[in-house]
Parts: C-alpha cells; sequence; structure tokens
C-alpha cells in the first residue's frame, strides 16, 4: 500500500514534491483547533497496515508540537504500521548541557518526547555541537542529511571565484566541506558571544581574496547578529560585499531587515523552513532518504 503522507505545518511544494518522489498518498485528515485552543484530529484515509509520513514545520515550536503529538497517537489508534517523522529543521538543539544551575537540558527532554511518538526520524543539519550523533539523545533511529551537497551546487552555479567563510569555529564543518565540492578556497574566523543580539568577530585576514566573493555559511540565521558583524569585517579588509547563505531561515524579530542594511549582497538559504530568501531545494535530498526507509 502507498504511504500516506501528512503535511504538519509543511511547506506545501516540498509536501507535493515528496509525495511524488515516492509515489505517496495525500492523507485526507482534519487538524482543528478549537475557539479556546484545544485541538481536534480526525483522519479519514484507511490507516490499518500502512506508513505514515509526517513532513513537519517546528520552527517556533511549542503551539506546534502538542497537535503533532495528537496526530501521532490518533494515527497509532487507528492501526498505522510506522510513523516517519520528517523535520527538515530540528527544533530544541541549542540546549545540549547545562550551562548554569538548575537549567533543564531541553534537548533531551525534546528527544525523548518525539521518541514516544513516531518510529523514525530524518532531519537535516541538526545543530550538533556538543553531540557527536542523534543517537545520544534519540532512542530511534534517525537519519541526518547534510545539505552541504545542494548549497555547493548552487554556489558553483552563481557565483564566480567564491571564498567560503565559516563566521566561527562550529560553522567549519559546512565552510570546509562545501570548499572541497566546489574546489574553493576557504577561512573560518573566530566568534565572541556576549548575549543573543551582542557578538565580535575577528579579523578574517583575507588579503590574498579581494578579487574573491565572498561566502558566508551557517547551520542557522536566527538574529543575524553574526553575518552581520562578518559581514563588517570582511568590508574593512576591503573585500566584496558577501553573500550569506543558512541552511535554516529562523530570521528572528529584525534580523532579515538588518542583514539588508549591511554591507552583504545576498542572503540565501534552504528551503528546510519556507521563507522568501529560500533559493537552494532540499526536496531531492529528502525524497532520497524517503527511498531508503
Amino acid at each position: 500500500m502507498k504511504p500516506l503522507f501528512f503535511s504538519h505545518n509543511g511547506n506545501p511544494e516540498l509536501f507535493n514534491t515528496l509525495i511524488e518522489s515516492v509515489s505517496g498518498e495525500a492523507a485526507e485528515y482534519e487538524n482543528h483547533e478549537f475557539p479556546d485552543g484545544e485541538s481536534y484530529v480526525r483522519i479519514y484515509s484507511t490507516c490499518a497496515g500502512r506508513d505514515a509520513i509526517i513532513l513537519g514545520d517546528l520552527h517556533r515550536p511549542n503551539p506546534k508540537i502538542l497537535p503533532l503529538v495528537f496526530l501521532c497517537e490518533t494515527l497509532r489508534s487507528e492501526g498505522i504500521a510506522r510513523i516517519v517523522l520528517v523535520l527538515p529543521y530540528l527544533p530544541y538543539m541549542r540546549q545540549d548541557i547545562q550551562f548554569h544551575p538548575g537549567e533543564g537540558v531541553t534537548s533531551r527532554f525534546f528527544a525523548a518526547l518525539l521518541s514516544r511518538h513516531v518510529d523514525h526520524l530524518i532531519t537535516i543539519d541538526p545543530h550538533l555541537h556538543r553531540y557527536d550523533s542523534l543517537d545520544e539523545i534519540y532512542s530511534i533511529p534517525s537519519q541526518v542529511l547534510a545539505a552541504t551537497p545542494c548549497i555547493a551546487e548552487w554556489i558553483h552555479q552563481q557565483i564566480d571565484a567564491p571564498l567560503i567563510v565559516g563566521p566561527d569555529s562550529e560553522s567549519e564543518q559546512w565552510a570546509a566541506r562545501t570548499a572541497e565540492i566546489v574546489d574553493c578556497p576557504y577561512i573560518v574566523l573566530e566568534k565572541t558571544r556576549f548575549g543573543d543580539r551582542d557578538v565580535e568577530v575577528s579579523a578574517p585576514q583575507a588579503e590574498d581574496y579581494l578579487n574573491h566573493t565572498p561566502v558566508l555559511i551557517d547551520d542557522i540565521i536566527s538574529t543575524g547578529r553574526t553575518m552581520i558583524k562578518t559581514a563588517e569585517a570582511l568590508q574593512k579588509e576591503g573585500l566584496k560585499a558577501p553573500v550569506c547563505i543558512g541552511v535554516h531561515a529562523l530570521f528572528s524579530g529584525d534580523a532579515l531587515s538588518a542583514m539588508r542594511a549591511a554591507p552583504i549582497d545576498r542572503i540565501v538559504t534552504c528551503n528546510t523552513i519556507a521563507h522568501e530568501t529560500n533559493a537552494i531545494d532540499i526536496a531531492g535530498l529528502l525524497g532520497q532518504a524517503l527511498g531508503t526507509v
């Protein structure tokens, strides 16, 4: 039987592409919110013995999590065989240790919650800073995909003489791999964070690359301050205005307008989260992964 596809706040274009890629069937279901904020779920499609594939967008996750849990539990009650959750962006990866006494390590709590309600997780470039693998916190099988090949292909097609720039040590994994695929130089700067919106970035020392186009790469664009500070540092060294690429387009508050006011040429993201800056398509990447589940 064809797998049933459900969209939980997912990107409609991405949803339709994925259904076609694995010859799935769009489920008929209702997910309604009562005036008091409680959720109502009803599934009209036949579920017994079938696989369910849920494409979810959990950016700004809190209001979306409980309806997702109710959808999964309704599928269980209707006899679904297996639930595969596709989360291109995986939230709650920031708090991976207890930085201060009394803090909750929410990445572990969230992992335990999802692991209770789904059977398999597919995601793209989760923020694995202090974890070596999602297996450290998730008790279900997971596939972690890398957007790097998609980003590298876009750079190859769009940018002449690129210089890949990682704004901090955490971004080096994307910068180094992308530069290797594109076959171009890369540099990694040092970042000091003083608060959510207060960062400083080291001088790039990139005098040999004045004729290159800097391409800043990071997994998440949230406040945009890291990208802005990096662009300003590049400008002081006489380099061209950079192209800024983020895997996940969070863009909190005034981030997008602040970046557009900075010495930045273009802002580009993958469509892991639907956003006006999306230019790099990861549908093929997800389709390949679903074909192996």
